[in-house]
Parts: C-alpha cells; structure tokens; sequence
C-alpha cells in the first residue's frame, strides 16, 4: 500500500445519522497513547459544550430578528440585550472569537436601531 493511497478509517463515517456526528471516542481509529486517550475525550466533551452553545446563540439572534421584524421595539431591544450578553460570555469562554462576538452584537445593533420608528 503505497502512502499515497492511505484513507484513515473514519473516512464518510462522520455522520451517524441525521444530523448527528460521531463521538471521537467511538471511531475506529482511536489512538492507544494514555494522554491521547484522554485528550479526544476532553476534545469530545467540549465539542458537545460549544455545539449547544452555539445552538443557543443563533437561536437568540432569531428572537432578536423576530422581535424587530414583527415591529416590537421595546421586545427587541429586551432580547438584543440578553443576546449580546451571550455572545460576550461565549467569547470569554474561547466558544467563539471575540470579533465575531463583536461583529454579531454590531449587525443585531443595527437591526434594533433601524427597526426604530421615524421620529
């Protein structure tokens, strides 16, 4: 078997189903190295961690974008508030970069801001 033609065993089994991936723990091709070992079940724990975390942002994001399309001001501004709060706390916790923390608080800003009537 030439070096060339090497395809690790995990190779289209990413997914387990609909959606869902693979633990890393559970591949076929996990490392025999005690300190490896335990290093893919931290990666795995803090894969679930920053996946329902993320998960939690974007859905905040929507209730931002609901709230300011369905023109309800003081809503939107409630939301806007406790969705940037989110985003800073997942950047402190390294679950996403600060500027894109930064960059999505802004462009929600801005939609609150323009959703404002007239006046």
């Amino acid at each position: 078997m030439d070096p060339g033609s090497w395809i690790p065993l995990w190779y289209g089994r990413r997914r387990a189903g609909p959606g869902r991936a693979t633990p890393l723990v559970h591949w076929a091709a996990v490392a025999n190295i005690k300190s490896q070992i335990k290093r893919n079940r931290q990666n795995e724990r803090r894969r679930v961690r920053n996946k329902s975390v993320r998960t939690a942002l974007k859905t905040a994001a929507k209730k931002v974008r609901t709230a300011a399309d369905g023109g309800e001001l003081e809503a939107a501004q409630d939301t806007a508030r406790a969705a940037s709060r989110a985003l800073d706390k997942a950047a402190s916790g390294g679950v996403i970069h600060k500027r894109t923390a930064a960059r999505r608080k802004s462009r929600l800003a801005r939609l609150v801001a323009r959703s404002q009537p007239e006046g």
